[in-house]
C-alpha cells in the first residue's frame, strides 16, 4: 500500500481480523467475496491468499482498501500486484505406481504411513507435485499459467517414460 498501517486500530475497528503480535507481526483479514485472507503488515505490504484468478487478487485488495479506509486511512498509491505463488491441481488421466516413481525418480519423498500423496520436486523449474496413485495431481511453485503449463507437460513426459513399469 506503500504507506504505514496502524494493525492496532485495524483490528480494534474491523470484525474480520485477527492480530496478535506477540505470536506474528502481521494482521489476519478475511475477505467474504472474494473468499481469500489477505496478511497486512504495519509497514503496508500485503499477502493475499486464495483467489482463484487475478480478477478476484484485485477484487480482494479493493476489498481491502475499503477496510482500510474505514479507520480513515487512505490509500493513494495503486498497488503493485506480484504472484508469489500459484497452486493448481487437476488429473493427468493415468493411475500411478506411487513406490515405484519414489524409486525412480529423484526428488521426491514418499511415506504412505504419513499422507497418501508423493511429493516430487521437478528438476529444471520451480515446480513441486502431489501425485496420487489415481492420477490426481497438485502443482505448487510457479508463478505464471505459462511455467505452470510447462511444468505440467514436462512432469506428464516424466510420468510417461516411467509408466510402462509396474
Amino acid at each position: 500500500m506503500e504507506q504505514d498501517i496502524p494493525l492496532i486500530k485495524l483490528a480494534e475497528t474491523l470484525p474480520n481480523t485477527e492480530y496478535n503480535p506477540e505470536q506474528f507481526p502481521g494482521l489476519v483479514m478475511r475477505i467474504k467475496e472474494p473468499k481469500t485472507s489477505a496478511l497486512i503488515f504495519s509497514s503496508g505490504k500485503v499477502v493475499c491468499t486464495g483467489a482463484k484468478s487475478m480478477k478476484k487478487v484485485k477484487e480482494s485488495i479493493e476489498a481491502i482498501i475499503k477496510n482500510i479506509e474505514k479507520i480513515k486511512i487512505r490509500i493513494t498509491a495503486k498497488p503493485v500486484i506480484k504472484v508469489q505463488n500459484m497452486v493448481a491441481s487437476g488429473s493427468i488421466g493415468m493411475d500411478l505406481n506411487l513406490n515405484y516413481l519414489a524409486m525412480n525418480l529423484e526428488n521426491t519423498e514418499y511415506e504412505p504411513e504419513q499422507f497418501p500423496g508423493l511429493v516430487y520436486k521437478l528438476s529444471g523449474t520451480r515446480a513441486t507435485f502431489l501425485l496420487f496413485s489415481n492420477g490426481k495431481i497438485v502443482c505448487t511453485g510457479t508463478k505464471s499459467e505459462k511455467m505452470l503449463h510447462e511444468a505440467v507437460d514436462k512432469l506428464i513426459v516424466v510420468l510417461k517414460k516411467h509408466s510402462g513399469k509396474k
